[in-house]
């Protein structure tokens, strides 16, 4: 009975991972992957388009393709099937076709029905992940770009590969096809802008930026061309003779996105610089600004060009009034990266700490959002609660710890440290705070005063994973040294180092009885007898990192969480050291 509660709530926990910032609904459960059994968000935002009718919104993620009503925003499908982050999408002319490319471990694309959502056909090929793809005027051709260096281009009745053209110096990172479909262009890492006869297959005119092209896109006449760089700038080509005809200038940072309006007038663009500009064309005058936005990854005009949909860092689709510049609606629910989770000791409420520097607060029991908590300017890194559930701490890139109220959200002190804090823990008595960061220190802090109490020394690299054992004597280091260290918690002495990983131990973890200690290295974990440091046993099957390790509450299962290019979370039974399960669902 104990063990199948622990596989439910170990499939609750990974479906957690994923939790997002808005619950006005629960996402609808469509095409989960075998095993789990509920999904809690939609992934991690990448690239978004309209149907040619313009009465959908299709958005690319890292766990598939979702597809949006655009007069309600409210979702009516999702397309599954690629094995890695869905990074391109484009729609044929007629609206009845989907084509998305996948990220590397996956590198297809794959042709769906857009309407019911069957799979048509898989394109194979590249060798590295799918940043683009674009369907020529007449939809019999798909033209792909990737980070292999390589622009193909398909048929796309019969699937086979027409042509393909390779770049050993850069990446390609954005493709578009003429209104005529006579030109193909790409953009490329190097700066340089290509375009190519379609027919012929030769190589019509080449220019660039100095330094990296991250989109381009065809003015609907076909006459010109726009391209956007790291460079800050705009450039507006003759698409004919490949001579610039005007610079735009004004972002303060990276130009990530352009896109003409339909009718050809204005030029809208997204930048680093956390604003969208409208530009009108003929003139190169600035029209408007949008602002506060974070990083603009992402512009596309809706058909009837009323409406303009930007993607940003947040992880948030906002719609605007062209005319106006005023913000129209918006679409919630995906997430920056999760770099940590921790339920508060009643299980009431769980705390996630992300890449964006919030620290979201979510209902434990429904999944329900709670309290977004505001202050880190970098990765939380590390968030824990203390043993009463009173107070949150969060650790983060920022070099900050920072303390919350739980019950309010309110700030409540700052601890500032010399290097960024990659892990936090509370003594048992609440009474003593660790940190370790990016230093080969660890660093013992008064939770009342903030006053630090103890630095630990001995370690010769970065401090990644820190974990008191359950009677509070004991504090267990881990660390890029490839060792895992004990150290006295009262008296900060060192009392034993543990060696054996081969690589940098990213996780570790006390048993409830205190009496083994599980470090999880590359890719093996690794269990300790605390009382004689002795090694008790090695646990394989990750691929790579364990990035997290939980033992269960009677301490027979070990639970552990794999990093990039493996993905799963592993059951182990501890005594003899056999997987107990392995759930996927994680991309």
């Amino acid at each position: 009975m104990k063990e199948g509660l622990f596989f439910k709530f170990s499939f609750l926990f990974v479906s957690f991972l994923l939790l997002q910032h808005s619950f006005a609904q629960d996402s609808p459960q469509w095409r989960l992957p075998e095993n789990v059994e509920a999904r809690l968000g939609r992934g991690r935002l990448v690239e978004m388009r309209y149907s040619p009718d313009g009465t959908r919104l299709a958005v690319a993620s890292s766990i598939g393709i979702w597809f949006y009503d655009t007069a309600t925003l409210q979702e009516v499908d999702l397309f599954t099937g690629h094995t890695s982050w869905v990074t391109s999408i484009a729609f044929s002319p007629d609206g009845g076709t989907l084509a998305s490319g996948a990220g590397w471990q996956d590198n297809t694309i794959r042709l769906w029905d857009a309407v019911t959502g069957e799979h048509k056909r898989t394109l194979t090929g590249h060798s590295w992940s799918v940043v683009s793809v674009a369907f020529s005027p007449d939809g019999r051709t798909l033209a792909s770009g990737s980070g292999d260096q390589t622009v193909r281009m398909w048929d796309v009745v019969t699937g086979e590969q027409k042509w393909s053209f390779t770049d050993s110096r850069s990446r390609v990172n954005s493709i578009a096809f003429s209104p005529d479909g006579e030109t193909l262009a790409s953009g490329h890492s190097d700066g340089t802008l290509r375009l190519w006869d379609v027919m012929s297959e030769e190589q019509k005119w080449t220019n660039g930026h100095p330094t990296v092209i991250w989109s381009i896109a065809f003015s609907p006449d076909g006459r010109m061309l726009a391209s956007v760089s790291g460079d800050k700038t705009i450039q507006l080509w003759d698409a004919v003779t490949g001579e610039r005809k005007r610079t735009l200038t004004g972002h303060a940072d990276r130009v990530a996105r352009v896109a003409f309006s339909p009718d050809g007038e204005t030029l809208a663009s997204g930048s680093w610089d956390g604003t969208v500009r409208l530009w009108n064309v003929a003139t190169g005058e600035h029209k408007l600004t949008i602002g506060g936005l974070g990083w603009v990854q992402n512009v596309v005009f809706s058909p009837d060009g009323k409406t303009l949909a930007s993607r940003s860092y947040d992880e948030t689709i906002r719609l605007w009034d062209v005319a106006t510049g005023e913000q129209k609606g918006a679409i919630t629910g995906y997430a920056s990266e999760v770099r940590s989770v921790a339920f508060s000791p009643d299980g009431e409420i769980l705390a996630s700490g992300e890449e964006n520097g919030m620290v979201q607060l979510w209902d434990g029991l429904t999944g329900g959002y709670k309290r977004t908590l505001t202050g880190h300017t970098a990765w939380v890194n590390s968030v824990a609660f203390s043993p009463d559930g009173e107070t949150l701490v969060s650790g983060s890139n920022d070099k900050t710890i920072r303390f919350w109220d739980v019950a309010t959200g309110k700030h409540k002190g700052i601890i500032r440290q010399t290097s960024e804090v990659s892990s936090v823990t509370f003594s048992p008595d609440g009474r003593t705070l660790a940190s370790g960061g990016y230093e080969d220190t660890v660093r013992l802090w008064d939770v009342v005063t903030g006053e630090q109490k103890g630095i630990l020394t001995g370690h010769t690299e970065s401090v990644t994973s820190l974990a008191f054992s359950p009677d509070g004597k004991t504090l267990a280091s881990g660390s890029y040294d490839d060792t895992v260290r004990l150290w006295n918690a009262v008296t900060g002495e060192p009392k034993e180092t543990f060696t054996g990983h081969t690589s940098w131990v990213r996780s570790i973890a006390f048993s409830p009885d205190g009496r083994i200690l599980a470090s999880g290295g590359r890719p093996e974990i690794r269990l300790w007898d605390v009382v004689t440091g002795e090694q008790k046993g090695t646990l394989t099957g990750h691929e790579h990192d364990v990035l997290s390790l939980a033992f269960s509450p009677d301490g027979r299962t070990l639970a552990s969480g794999g990093g990039r290019w493996d993905y799963t979370l592993r059951l182990w039974d501890v005594v003899t050291g056999v997987s107990k399960g392995t759930l996927t669902g994680h991309t």
